[in-house]
């Protein structure tokens, strides 16, 4: 008898493209499993306006009613883009129960036509805009162009393209509207999901901008109880994301950053050595406080909890109490 498993994405090419992996994955490792992609439209979908901080951040944007469905039993699991998950609050009742091998982590920069990366370079951005919605990117954009104007940019992957083409301008919370953009900034990997690798002008090095915590690794979240799914789930959780997804989520645990935290953290494996760098950045006075160590790759949590604690000993606190909505 097959075994049934319902799993929950949002609706944008690029939910529906890792969740169709899960999918894929699952055939390949479980024998007779019959899997249903069940499709939601987030609050975080359907307003393409509002700052995500009216919806809770992306918690409440992209991730709360996917996860209602699986505590209800409407669902066996979820499929969420692991930096769309707040890393400061429990989950009761949830789990991840699945990591995706990690895709390319790294930020890059989407041109409109008739714009060259060499035109862009030596600018400094000056008389260009830079559409993004990530308080990090916006940080780290105007580190590397100091003259650039950084505008408030919403959207799926693909539609962000489209509407930089387009020369489309950016609706805003107050009514108002931004741009066109000149350029983005977006994750490698999601425009590689959407078929837009092509799109790439420049990619940015990890010491350049580093990535959000989880920014290239795809989670599967079920019921912490559901011992069948868990299990089946099992079969497809690859180790090494797995335990960066642990070390990066301590950092935003320990720090306690809410989901507007100008907060940044990557880790690589090497063996049985796992290293860790996190960031918090200070967008206004343009401070960047940094730490970085190496542990056991077993021990992923113990070593992220070691860097949060370095950071909030190097003032930490101070700057994502500053970024807190009031």
């Amino acid at each position: 008898m097959a075994i049934r498993m319902r799993i929950g994405t949002r609706k944008s090419a690029m939910a529906l493209a890792q969740t169709e992996e899960i999918a894929r994955r699952l055939v390949a490792a479980v024998p007779d499993i019959d899997v249903e992609v069940v499709k939601f439209e987030t609050t975080g979908d359907s307003d393409q306006t509002s700052k995500l901080l009216r919806h809770g951040g992306k918690g409440g944007a992209f991730v709360a009613e996917i996860r209602d469905a699986v505590r209800s039993g409407t669902l066996h699991a979820a499929m969420h883009s692991l930096k769309d998950m707040p890393g400061n609050e429990d989950t009761p009742g949830l789990v991840i129960g699945a990591t995706l091998q990690r895709d390319p982590p790294g930020d890059v920069l989407v041109l409109r036509p008739g714009l060259s990366i060499e035109q862009f370079r030596r600018s400094r951005g000056k008389g260009f805009k830079i559409g993004t919605n990530a308080v990090r990117r916006a940080a780290y954009a105007r580190r590397l162009f100091p003259e650039v104007e950084v505008i408030h940019y919403r959207g799926a992957a693909d539609t962000r393209v489209r509407k930089l083409d387009r020369l489309e301008k950016q609706r805003l919370p107050d009514g108002g509207e931004a741009g066109p953009a000149d350029a983005l900034i977006m994750a490698r990997s999601g425009l590689e999901r959407v078929g837009l690798a092509g799109r790439i002008a420049y990619e940015f090095s990890i010491q350049e901008m580093l990535p959000a915590v989880g920014q290239g690794i795809v989670a599967v979240e079920c019921a912490v109880n559901d011992w069948q799914t868990r299990g089946i789930l099992a079969a497809i959780d690859d180790l090494a994301a797995h335990r960066s997804a642990d070390a990066e989520r301590e950092v935003l645990w320990v720090l306690n950053g809410h989901c507007n935290s100008p907060i940044a953290g990557f880790s690589t494996i090497q063996g049985t050595r796992m290293t860790l760098t996190a960031s918090v950045l200070d967008e206004a006075g343009g401070l960047f406080i940094e730490a970085s160590r190496s542990g056991p790759a077993n021990r992923p949590r113990e070593l992220g909890r070691a860097v949060g604690l370095e950071l909030l000993a190097k003032g930490a606190a101070d700057i994502i109490e500053r970024s807190r909505p009031q």
